[in-house]
């Protein structure tokens, strides 16, 4: 975890309760943490259920692992400090915006259970809803779709530390929700998470 390093700073309490914002929303506000191997279907499930919600009305953004590590974490490799780093940092940010009111839809590898952990842990402390979502495909179905060809890399030794050939994958003990990719198609398994956030009141 990182530890505090700027001094004299302070919190600045708001006047906006999450009730105020859910009412003028219409939704609360909520994290759905989308992880599994590279190739799983993470990125084109997350594509779809934004595209459900905000047809539906609701207000809800997409954070893609390859997409924020262009921006936010470009100074951040894959050896497992900067992954550690690179999930902390987005475990922040979708709690920003979750807090905002949006539901979030963060679909990153997080290989690592004490990174995942760590971010259920901060929504947890500030009563932010989170749904901690594991999209399994075995490795090789995930290999098979390669759309990035980078287990054919890893494979040939071009790409080190890649996760499920020479890095481990942890895999969820608790997830709200499984996700079969190689036994569900986009649609059914978007439409699951549409489902689990309006039995859980979120829309």
């Amino acid at each position: 975890m990182a530890e505090q390093v700027a001094t004299n700073v302070h919190w600045h309490e708001g006047e906006i309760t999450p009730e105020m914002r859910a009412e003028n929303m219409g939704q609360r506000g909520a994290t759905l943490w989308l992880t599994g191997l590279s190739a799983s279907g993470k990125s084109t499930i997350a594509v779809e259920l934004e595209r459900m919600l905000l047809a539906n009305g609701k207000h809800a953004y997409r954070l893609d692992g390859d997409n924020i590590r262009m921006g936010l974490n470009k100074n951040l490799g894959f050896s497992a400090e900067d992954r550690t780093e690179n999930i902390r940092r987005i475990g922040e940010v979708t709690k920003l915006f979750a807090d905002s009111g949006m539901i979030s839809i963060a679909s990153f590898i997080s290989p690592y259970r004490v990174d995942r952990d760590h971010a259920r842990e901060i929504h947890v402390e500030s009563k932010i809803p989170y749904f901690e979502v594991y999209v399994e495909c075995p490795l090789e179905e995930a290999e098979k779709r390669d759309p990035k060809g980078l287990y054919k890399k890893a494979r040939a030794g071009e790409i080190k530390g890649f996760t499920g050939i020479d890095d481990p994958y942890e895999e969820p003990e608790s997830a709200e929700i499984v996700l079969k990719t190689h036994e569900m198609t986009i649609q059914e398994s978007a439409q699951a998470l549409y489902k689990l956030l309006e039995d859980n009141g979120i829309i």
